[in-house]
Parts: structure tokens; C-alpha cells; sequence
């Protein structure tokens, strides 16, 4: 079975820059926010962490509503949360006018995780832009990179290139 998926060489038009520095520095953002969730031991994975900042940042949601912001499957939905609510982080409740409806809403524990990574993330952004050589980008494409450099995270052309070859030690040390 071949798993292989072509690899875009880059982004195409005059945006092109922009689109792989964008992409780059998105990988390198992910990194911090898995790293700072390690850090703090939280037992929550990016997509659960990701259904905790939604219901951060809109309040209590329905299941069905829930699962439209994070552009997933309800039943996706209710067994992230179902994981969230046994570790005491998310609440369900039921609606008071119809009681069919369950509403989902961090608890004071989630609440305080969802702001601690925030804030730890904000800390690790703003070491990164201090030691980003940013007063030499003349545009937003090259600040974007020069974001990405410091941060460690390769460049989207680098990481394209690295992809390409990722699997050749395991061939190698397999005979191929």
C-alpha cells in the first residue's frame, strides 16, 4: 500500500513567500503549545486542548455547536468530552427548558489550565520575537521567517525537502 503523498515544492503567486513562512511558523506555534502542555503535565491532548480554548472562548456550548466551531463530528465531540469531563475539566449540564440538551462548559480546573497554557505560550512568543532578528525583515513574508528560524522549526521549503527524504534511513537499514 502506498501511503506516499506529493510534496507541494511551494506555494504558488506573488503570496507564495508568505504562504510557506505562514506554514512554517504554524508548526513552530503547535510545537510551543504541545511543549507548554507537557510542561504542566496536563494529560490533555492538542485536540482536546483545542476543544477547551473554543469553549474558552465562546462560553457553554451545545454538543452540535461545539462540534460546528471545531468542524467535527458531534459523536467526535462527545467522546473528547466525555474524556474532559472524567479528568473534571469540561462540565456537562442539561438545558433548563429542554432537558434533551446537554450544554458543555469548562469547569474552574479547566478554566485555569486553558489560562496557564495561554499564558506560558505568550511568555514562549515573546522570547521568540525578542530573539527573532525581526529589525531586518522588510516585509511580513520575511519577519514571518525569520519568526520561524528563531523558533528552530525549519523553513516550510526545509521541511518540505526533509519530508522528502524522512523514510530513506528507515530503507536503508531495511536492505532497500
Amino acid at each position: 500500500m502506498d501511503l506516499s503523498v506529493p510534496s507541494p515544492v511551494t506555494s504558488t503567486g506573488g503570496d507564495r513567500d508568505l504562504v510557506d513562512g505562514l506554514a512554517a511558523l504554524s508548526r513552530a506555534l503547535v510545537g510551543i503549545t504541545a511543549r507548554t502542555l507537557g510542561t504542566l503535565d496536563a494529560d490533555v491532548t492538542l485536540s482536546q486542548y483545542r476543544t477547551m480554548v473554543v469553549l474558552a472562548s465562546r462560553g457553554p456550548l451545545r454538543t452540535v455547536d461545539l462540534a460546528a466551531a471545531l468542524q467535527i463530528h458531534p459523536s467526535t465531540v462527545t467522546r473528547t468530552c466525555d474524556r474532559l469531563v472524567r479528568r473534571g475539566l469540561v462540565g456537562r449540564h442539561q438545558g433548563a427548558v429542554d432537558r434533551r440538551v446537554s450544554w458543555l462548559a469548562l469547569t474552574e480546573e479547566g478554566k485555569a489550565l486553558v489560562g496557564e497554557v495561554m499564558r506560558r505560550r505568550t511568555d514562549q512568543i515573546r522570547d521568540l520575537v525578542g530573539g527573532a532578528e525581526t529589525a531586518a525583515a522588510r516585509g511580513v513574508a520575511e519577519l514571518v521567517e525569520a519568526l520561524v528560524v528563531a523558533s528552530g522549526e525549519p523553513t516550510e521549503r526545509q521541511w518540505w525537502q526533509r519530508w522528502e527524504r524522512c523514510t530513506e534511513v528507515a530503507a536503508t537499514a531495511h536492505g532497500r
